[in-house]
């Protein structure tokens, strides 16, 4: 392990973090800062724990936001992809995604198909 020392909001943190990960580190280190300052120079919240919770549930957002945008172009995909509707229909699974992600996909797309018609509109 290795200690890294950073600012955040110009104060400073010792972090740990596995060798061979310090630009992950770093680069998430910077997200933080930049959502934390960004926050601060609004002029409405001047507080650091709430600056650093406004900032922590802005990033979480955001990483929510991007896994349901993957999940709805996922679902595109397996609608537009013929080879992938086939291996889904056989029971081979030719994707990279993790079972439970795999299952809440499949879900998410029969819940799709339900609400549209056999014509692909909106009930």
């Amino acid at each position: 392990m290795k200690q890294i020392e950073v600012q955040i909001l110009q104060q400073s943190y010792l972090l740990t973090c596995p060798e061979g990960h310090e630009s992950r580190l770093l680069d998430a280190v910077e997200r933080v800062d930049t959502a934390m300052i960004r926050i601060r120079d609004a002029g409405k919240v001047r507080a650091r724990e709430r600056i650093a919770v406004l900032a922590a549930l802005n990033l979480a957002f955001e990483i929510a936001d991007r896994e349901a945008a993957d999940l709805a172009a996922g679902a595109a995909a397996k609608t537009a992809s013929p080879a992938i509707a086939t291996a889904a229909s056989t029971g081979t699974q030719e994707t990279l995604l993790p079972d439970e992600d795999q299952q809440r996909l499949h879900a998410l797309v029969q819940r799709l198909d339900q609400a549209l018609g056999d014509d692909g509109r909106l009930l």
